[in-house]
């Protein structure tokens, strides 16, 4: 297996993995590449793909800020994605394993994120992982 981050020539690739994990949005093209091109040059920010054998089989993308809850830098784990005919097979373990080192590289002190109510198996790998459920999230669409 093999990181690559993410660069603005594999944004075809992303917009595949976007779409496959949140299937109830619909994607303007134009305004996701824009946020993907930020992301991509923002030093607080993270995007990388995992490819076993030349195939690209995952997805994941983050960023890091400060916090008072742990008096320092939070890694935000924003998107984890492997196609849903891979999962089981070491990939999304693989992910984690390669935004947790880069968190712990950066100086983080926690790893967060959060997974909609009917993702059940996400959220059992997510506590096999060593998550633990901290707190309920909320959002309010502008």
């Amino acid at each position: 297996m093999e990181f690559k981050t993410a660069s603005i020539e594999d944004f075809d690739i992303a917009f595949d993995f976007i779409e496959k994990l949140w299937t109830y949005n619909s994607y303007d093209r134009t305004e996701v590449y824009d946020v993907y091109k930020k992301i991509i040059t923002d030093p607080d920010s993270f995007a990388f793909f995992l490819f076993d054998e030349n195939k690209c089989v995952g997805f994941c993308h983050g960023c890091y800020f400060n916090t008072f809850w742990m008096a320092g830098l939070t890694c935000y784990v924003s998107s984890i994605i492997i196609d849903e005919n891979l999962r089981g097979k070491g990939y999304g373990t693989a992910l984690m394993d390669h935004a947790r080192e880069l968190a712990v590289d950066r100086g983080c002190k926690a790893m967060i994120l959060d997974s909609g109510f009917p993702r059940t198996s996400a959220h059992a790998f997510y506590e096999k992982y060593g998550f633990e459920k901290g707190c309920y999230g909320f959002e309010l669409i502008l």
